[in-house]
């Protein structure tokens, strides 16, 4: 039967009855949700449809596959076969390691084309937390994304209108019919948009709390391995770490105190916990593309390139050839320059103070991240404006002894710091009293590592 014979409400008939759909029919429903001759209505009931009854993995491999092709994709010179690679992460509270890890895998000779994404929910964007620096363009069309990874080795943009458009109305479709948890749909959207850059390896970051999508690990699991098996499908390796996101992720929570922070990173300093994670992050994909012996072989590679400043050096070449002037890109990456003399901070400061003594259990990375957003930080909706100098710093870490009335936070913000938020923050640190004097070993927030493994796209019924 060929594609011009099927009609839509077949199809979303087929799927609300849980019945598995073709190849053929899967590439129908795209196409015209591409080419827009489909209903919004229709569309709507067929990601119920799919919400309710799921999809097996061979047609989340044949989704995604489609939704990739419905564009343009990014292509490669021959020699540097084996050597593109990208991250992706499900979204956190803190999570600036895109910045760090893309500039770090350059310099140990990975093609990073990464292609990021703005703020969602509580969570904090890539492209808005380097739209803090003055001049920083993320918008390119794919000849100059291909350009800059030709001459500095990695860039970080936002999506480009020809890239995956069956994505972009789909994603805004599923916003409106509350189907975005889809394990299937999400996967899909994830790695569509991934293998439009046509790489070798993907690292994926699942976050797993209080603060993340996946709430339980069960469920960040089930969504690990949705993806890798779509990955495996695509014949992209894959390798997923499952980490924990119920304490933010670094100190600074916010876009310009992220952007420091993740410079501090590439100074060879920075939090501990954050560094793990792009020293982690960049030894699998390192390990993964044959470009180390073993994953801690590449996460020493990554190290070195963060301590010997290399991949500092390698940001600012980056900043420049996207828009940043170069005094200011120059300004930002000097060891031990003021950061805020390039970047915004909002003029008002409230310090906040414990108010007892012992060892600091929580801190709620979803109050912090709610509060942050209420200050200006995030959008209310999707073309909404930000406040790029509002934010959070952190004093203390989980597992740490604080003194009553020592300072725990620094909030960034213009005066609408309420009562109302204030006590919002109050509640996120919770501190127990007779624990003693002593600092908690600082846990690793990787929970989980689930790999891939690479299969050729025939075996999914091409």
């Amino acid at each position: 039967m060929s594609e011009d014979s099927f009609r839509i409400v077949d199809l979303i008939v087929k799927k609300r009855d849980g019945k598995e759909l073709s190849e053929d029919e899967i590439n129908h429903f795209v196409k015209c949700v591409t080419t827009k001759s489909v209903l919004d209505c229709q569309i709507g009931a067929m990601l119920m449809a799919i919400y309710l009854n799921g999809m097996t993995s061979v047609e989340t491999v044949h989704l995604t596959k489609v939704m990739m092709t419905s564009g343009e994709s990014l292509m490669w010179p021959t020699e540097w076969k084996g050597s593109v690679a990208d991250k992706h992460s499900t979204g956190g509270v803190g999570d600036k390691v895109s910045l760090p890890l893309a500039p770090a895998l350059a310099v140990c000779g990975v093609k990073v084309p990464m292609i990021s994404g703005r703020s969602l929910g509580h969570t904090g964007g890539t492209l808005d937390k380097l739209e803090s620096i003055r001049g920083f363009q993320v918008n390119l069309d794919s000849k100059r994304i291909c350009e800059i990874v030709q001459k500095v080795g990695c860039c970080i943009v936002g999506q480009t209108d020809a890239m995956v458009p069956a994505d972009k109305v789909l994603y805004s479709m599923r916003d409106v019919t509350a189907t975005v948890s889809s394990m299937p749909l999400i996967s899909s959207s994830i790695i569509s948009k991934k293998a439009c850059e046509n790489p070798t390896a993907l690292v994926l970051d699942v976050k797993c709390g209080k603060a993340a999508f996946a709430t339980t690990e069960e469920c960040a699991r089930d969504l690990a391995q949705s993806l890798v098996g779509t990955c495996s499908g695509l014949g992209i390796k894959a390798v997923v770490l499952i980490t924990a996101m119920d304490a933010p992720l670094g100190s600074a929570i916010g876009n310009s105190v992220e952007v420091a922070e993740a410079i501090s990173c590439l100074n060879g300093e920075g939090p501990r916990d954050l560094k793990e994670l792009v020293c982690k992050e960049g030894g699998h994909l390192l390990y993964t593309l044959k470009k180390a012996e073993s994953v801690e072989d590449g996460a020493e590679c990554i190290a070195d390139a963060l301590k010997s400043r290399k991949a500092l050096y390698k940001f600012q070449e980056m900043l420049e050839v996207q828009g940043v002037l170069p005094q200011d890109a120059q300004k930002l990456c000097q060891p031990g320059a003021d950061p805020f003399e390039v970047l915004p901070l909002a003029p008002r400061k409230t310090e906040l103070f414990a108010k007892k003594s012992g060892i600091v259990k929580e801190i709620d990375a979803l109050a912090l991240a709610i509060v942050t957003n209420k200050l200006g930080a995030g959008r209310d909706e999707p073309e909404g404006s930000i406040d790029h100098g509002v934010g959070i710093v952190l004093c203390v870490r989980v597992g740490q002894f604080i003194k009553q009335s020592s300072k725990w936070a620094t909030v960034y913000h213009n005066g609408n710091l309420n009562d109302s938020l204030k006590t919002s923050l109050e509640k996120a640190i919770k501190v127990e009293q007779n624990a003693g004097t002593e600092d908690l070993p600082i846990a690793s927030r990787i929970i989980d590592v689930v790999h891939g493994k690479r299969q050729h796209p025939a075996s999914v019924g091409q």
